[in-house]
C-alpha cells in the first residue's frame, strides 16, 4: 500500500474558504476512489493560508479488477432466420471492443440476449489520479473565484505551485498552465524555500520542520490558546476565548505567534461589549478579563512570524488599536450626548423594506404589538413593553452601532439604561434579537421575549403579504429563523398565544401599504409555512416524524401545548398497549375522513341513544360518557400524559364495537348514527393528535 500526497500551493486564501475546502477536498477523492474501485485506507485534509494538502493513506498500486456482463441486442435481432449475426450483432462487438466469436447468449427474465464478458479494472492508480487532479483541482467550488494572468483558469486566489507524489513518484499532470512535481515551498519570511519532497512520506516532517509551517488548523489552534494562555496569566487575567474569531485567526497564519499588547486603561469606561468588537472585528484580536469578569487594559494578537523584536511589534499594534479604542470612545461620548427622540426622528429615514415602510413605521408597529401580547401573558409589563418595542431600533442611528452593526439591541439596551428608561425596557431592547440562531439562547426576560416575536412576527407578515415567501435555499429575511425564534420563544417561555392570532394582529397594523396577496390569502400561507417550520423543529429535536404529524394535524396553533403533546405521545408510543391502540383508534379517524370530509357528510358526533340496534353500541356510547369528564379535567389541567393513558379505558369498548358492529349498514339512520358515535370519538381524540396519521 501507498501513501498519495497532493498540495495546491496559493496566494493567501481567505480563512472563510479554507473549512469547505478541506470538507471538499476529502469527499471528492473519497468518492473518485470508491467509484474506480481503488482501496484506501483514509484521506486527511489540511489548509493553511498558502497551501491545501490532501493525503490518502493505505491507497492501492491498481485498481481491483472485475469482470462485468454487458447484454446487447435480443439474440432475434443479433441473428438472421439462418443463423447469421446481423450488423446489430457487429454493431454491438465493436462498440465493446471484442470479437463477436467470443459473444454468448444470455437468458433473461425478458428474453434471450446476446452479451459479452468485460474485465472492467486494473488501471494503475497514479494514471487514475493524474486524470482526475486537473478536474478536483479546477472543480473545487468556492463563493468566489477569481483569474489572472492570460489564463482562463478560476480558483479562490491564483494557484503558484502543485506538489502531487505517490510515494516516491510524481503524479505527472498540468493544471492552471503549472506542472505537477515534488516541491512545495515555506513559510514567507522563515524558510521561503523551495524545499524538495524525496517521498511522500516525507511530506509531512518537511512542512513542519523546514518549511516553519503548522499544518493542521487543530495544532494552530491549540498552540495559538496555549500560548495565549500562558501570557494572559502572567499579566493576572484570561484570555476572553471566542470561537469563530479563533477559527478565523488560525486561519490567517501559518505560523501562529501569540502577542500580548496593553492600552490605556481609561478606555475601560466604554462598555465592554464594544471594546471587545472594537479589538476583535478590527484588530482580529482577543480582550482579556480578570477571575471576576472584569475587562483588563490588555489584549492578545496572533502574528504570523516569530519577530526579532517582539517589543517592537507589541508599540506597533497597540498603537493601530489605540486608534480603532479613540474612534470607539468618541462614538459613545456622541451617542451618550444624543436624545433618544432625535434617533426616532431619524428612524422615519431609515427604510426597512421600502413597500413597507420605514423603521420607524416598524417599531409603531411593534410597539403596538408589544402591548398587546403583554396584556395576555404578561399585563404588569404592558407599559414598558409598549415603550421598548418604540425606541427598540433607536440604537441603528447611533454612532457606535453605525460602525460596528454586529451591536445593534446591545447598545441600544446600554443606551436604553443610560438615559433613564427602565430596567425591563433596556433588558428587552438588549434581547429584541434572540434567539439569533439554533443554538442561540431565547430573550432571559418576559420584556425581550415579547419584543423580539412582536419585531419578528411584524416582518412575517409583511414579507408574506408581498409575496415574499421563501422558496429552495433561498431566504434573503431570514424568514425561516423568524419562525423558529417565535416557536422557541413560546415553548421556552411557557407562552400560550395563539401564532394565528399573533400574525393576524401583526398584519392589521400595517397601514397603506399595496398588499400583493390577499390578507387572507397571505395568513394563509404564513399560517402553513409556520407549521411546517414547527415541523421542522421537532423533528430536529430528535422526535419521529409521525408523530410529529400527528400532533401538528390536530393543532399547530397552540405551539406550548403542540410541544406538551408531542411531548406525551412520544412517551406513550413507548409502551406496549400503543401499537393497539393505534389500530384501534386509526380505524375509526380513517372511517370518519372517508365517510365524513371526503364524502362531503357533515358528522356533527351528535348520536340518538335510540337508534342503538347493539349491546356493543351502548357499551362504547357509555365508555364516551364516562371518560367525558375525566378528560375534560385532565384537558384544562393540561396533564398529557395521563390524556394519553386514557386511551385504555376506551379501547376495549372501541374495539368489541368494531367487532360486533357493522357500521356502514343499509339503513341510512342507523348508519348515520354509528358514524356519528365514531365521530364523537375521533372528535375527542382529535384534539391529543391526529390518529390516522400514525403507523404501527
Amino acid at each position: 500500500m501507498s501513501l498519495f500526497i497532493l498540495e495546491i500551493g496559493t496566494e493567501e486564501l481567505p480563512a472563510r474558504f479554507q473549512k469547505g475546502l478541506e470538507k471538499d477536498l476529502i469527499t471528492r477523492l473519497s468518492n473518485f476512489l470508491k467509484e474506480s474501485n481503488v482501496e484506501f485506507d483514509k484521506v486527511e485534509s489540511h489548509v493553511t493560508p498558502r497551501r491545501a494538502a490532501v493525503m490518502i493513506y493505505d491507497i492501492a498500486g491498481v485498481q481491483k479488477e472485475s469482470e462485468e456482463v454487458i447484454p446487447g441486442p435480443p439474440v432475434r435481432i443479433a441473428y438472421d432466420a439462418d443463423g447469421n449475426p446481423t450488423k446489430a450483432a457487429a454493431g454491438f462487438a465493436k462498440t465493446q471492443g471484442v470479437d463477436l466469436a467470443d459473444a454468448f447468449r444470455l437468458e433473461t427474465d425478458k428474453g434471450e440476449y446476446l452479451a459479452v464478458r468485460k474485465k472492467m479494472g486494473g488501471a494503475k492508480t497514479a494514471d487514475l489520479l493524474a486524470t482526475f487532479c486537473p478536474t478536483l483541482i479546477a472543480q473545487l467550488p468556492f463563493a468566489k473565484k477569481m483569474k489572472w494572468g492570460e489564463q482562463e483558469f478560476t480558483f479562490a486566489r491564483p494557484v503558484r505551485w502543485v506538489l502531487a507524489m505517490l510515494d516516491d513518484a510524481v503524479v505527472p499532470f498540468e493544471v492552471a498552465e503549472l506542472n505537477s512535481g515534488r516541491e512545495t515551498y515555506g513559510h514567507r519570511v522563515h524558510a521561503a524555500g523551495p524545499f524538495a519532497i524525496a517521498n511522500a512520506a516525507d511530506y509531512y516532517s518537511t512542512i513542519e520542520e523546514k518549511c516553519a509551517v503548522v499544518l493542521s488548523a487543530e495544532k494552530r489552534r491549540a498552540k495559538i490558546i496555549e500560548e495565549g494562555n500562558v501570557l494572559a496569566e502572567k499579566a493576572g487575567g484570561r484570555i476572553i476565548w471566542k470561537d469563530s474569531l479563533l477559527d478565523e485567526v488560525q486561519g490567517l497564519v501559518e505560523h501562529p505567534i501569540a502577542c500580548l499588547g496593553d492600552f490605556d486603561a481609561s478606555f475601560l469606561e466604554l462598555p465592554r461589549q464594544a471594546l471587545l468588537t472594537s479589538m476583535q472585528s478590527h484588530q482580529k484580536s482577543f480582550g482579556v478579563e480578570d477571575a471576576e469578569g472584569n475587562l483588563l487594559p490588555h489584549f492578545l494578537t496572533v502574528l504570523n512570524t516569530t519577530p526579532n523584536e517582539m517589543e517592537v511589534v507589541k508599540v506597533g499594534w497597540e498603537r493601530v488599536l489605540r486608534a480603532r479604542l479613540e474612534d470607539g470612545r468618541f462614538f459613545w461620548n456622541t451617542d451618550l450626548k444624543a436624545d433618544v427622540d432625535t434617533w426616532l426622528a431619524k428612524l422615519d429615514n431609515v427604510i426597512f423594506l421600502a413597500p413597507l415602510g420605514s423603521m420607524g413605521n416598524k417599531t409603531r408597529r411593534i410597539s403596538g404589538l408589544c402591548a398587546d401580547l403583554a396584556t395576555k401573558v404578561a399585563p404588569e409589563i404592558t407599559a414598558d413593553a409598549e415603550r421598548a418595542g418604540r425606541i427598540c431600533k433607536a440604537d441603528l442611528v447611533a454612532e457606535m452601532v453605525g460602525e460596528f452593526d454586529s451591536l445593534q439591541g446591545i447598545m441600544g439596551g446600554i443606551y436604553a439604561a443610560r438615559k433613564g428608561e427602565s430596567d425591563v425596557v433596556a433588558k428587552a431592547i438588549a434581547e429584541q434579537y434572540l434567539p439569533a440562531g439554533p443554538d442561540s439562547p431565547v430573550p432571559s426576560t418576559m420584556g425581550g421575549a415579547l419584543v423580539s416575536m412582536a419585531d419578528k412576527a411584524d416582518t412575517l407578515a409583511g414579507c408574506f403579504g408581498l409575496g415574499m415567501i421563501p422558496t429552495g435555499a433561498a431566504d434573503p429575511y431570514a424568514l425561516r429563523r423568524c419562525c423558529l425564534g417565535i416557536a422557541r420563544i413560546i415553548i421556552e417561555k411557557h407562552l400560550r398565544i395563539s401564532a394565528a392570532e399573533l400574525f393576524a394582529s401583526a398584519q392589521n397594523r400595517y397601514e397603506g401599504v399595496t398588499w400583493k396577496l390577499d390578507e387572507q390569502e397571505a395568513l394563509t400561507k404564513l399560517n402553513e409555512f409556520f407549521a411546517q417550520r414547527l415541523k421542522n423543529y421537532f423533528t430536529s429535536k430528535g422526535y419521529e416524524t409521525l408523530l410529529v404529524e400527528a400532533v401538528l394535524g390536530a393543532d399547530s396553533d397552540d405551539v406550548w401545548a403542540a410541544d406538551a403533546r408531542l411531548k406525551a405521545l412520544s412517551a406513550y408510543s413507548k409502551g406496549e398497549g400503543f401499537n393497539q391502540a393505534v389500530l384501534t383508534f386509526k380505524r375509526a379517524a380513517n372511517i370518519i375522513r372517508k365517510q365524513g370530509s371526503e364524502a362531503g357528510v357533515e358528522l356533527s358526533g351528535a348520536y340518538d341513544a335510540t337508534l342503538f340496534e347493539n349491546d356493543a353500541e351502548k357499551a362504547f356510547a357509555k365508555a364516551l360518557e364516562d371518560v367525558a369528564p375525566k378528560f375534560a379535567q385532565l384537558w384544562a389541567e393540561e396533564d398529557f400524559d395521563a390524556l394519553f393513558a386514557l386511551l385504555a379505558e376506551l379501547r376495549p369498548a372501541v374495539d368489541a364495537f368494531f367487532d360486533n358492529v357493522m357500521v356502514m349498514c343499509d339503513d341510512q339512520k342507523v348508519r348515520a348514527n354509528r358514524l356519528n358515535l365514531l365521530s364523537a370519538l375521533v372528535q375527542q381524540l382529535g384534539r391529543l393528535a391526529d390518529f390516522s396519521a400514525l403507523q404501527m
